[in-house]
């Protein structure tokens, strides 16, 4: 069972180098790494690159779609050649020591592992107020309503099983593409389980999250979930 890494990356420069450096020095074993590039306008790529000769593992690839994080995503699903895949953001706000935790559970039998900062162990340190109620009480109140196997469904940091993927109908175009694909995954049935991480707000760079324009996006999911739960027949 090998593993791929890849990084949806849209005008890291001030990132990717320690991005690509970080990852390399926190996995021990065989695995792939690449960087979905989201139509970047500064050096990200030109970086990237310089990198590929150092690093026989990494490898470029472009988004040909419209950029945007849910396309970058699906284009780093698309790409990946392994049984087994993990997104990791390109602003070094993930703990890249989960990763290892996190394969020793697919390892285990489980299709989907999620990186939690909401349960016990795991914390989310910097950024936003708002964006920090808004996550964790997306994902709180629907491991309560739904029994669902985790406490941060929104988190972006999550790893599947390709098969998992190859099953998922993708329509997202933002941010929340991670908390659609978990969701259903869930409902198809696949065996979810949830590890502590440690989130920090990125210290380089500027995010392109926007919680006004992502709201009705994490809502309408959120509400979908809790649909299929109480009404089956909800599509």
């Amino acid at each position: 069972m090998k593993l791929t890494v890849f990084v949806p990356a849209h005008n890291e420069e001030e990132n990717i180098v320690d991005v690509i450096n970080k990852i390399e020095e926190a996995i021990d074993f065989d695995f792939d790494l690449l960087i979905v590039n989201d139509h970047s306008s500064d050096r990200t790529k030109e970086l990237v690159l310089g990198l590929m000769k150092k690093y026989k593992n990494l490898s470029l690839i472009e988004n040909l779609d419209a950029g945007c994080f849910g396309n970058a995503i699906k284009t780093g699903f698309l790409n990946a050649k392994t049984d087994v895949v993990v997104p990791v953001m390109g602003d070094l706000c993930d703990d890249l020591s989960t990763i290892k935790v996190m394969f020793d559970k697919i390892v285990s039998g489980y299709d989907v592992v999620c990186a939690a900062r909401y349960t016990s162990g795991g914390a989310r340190l910097g950024g936003s107020r708002i964006k920090a109620f808004f996550s964790s009480f997306v994902g709180l109140s629907l491991n309560f309503l739904l029994g669902l196997p985790t406490h941060d469904i929104p988190n972006a940091f999550k790893m599947y099983r390709k098969k998992v993927i190859d099953a998922v109908t993708i329509k997202s175009k933002g941010f929340e593409v991670s908390m659609e694909t978990a969701l259903k995954a869930y409902f198809l049935g696949y065996k979810i389980t949830e590890v502590p991480t440690v989130w920090k707000e990125r210290e380089k760079g500027k995010s392109s999250f926007s919680m006004t324009k992502l709201l009705p996006s994490y809502l309408k999911w959120y509400l979908w979930a809790i649909c299929r739960s109480f009404f089956p027949r909800s599509k």
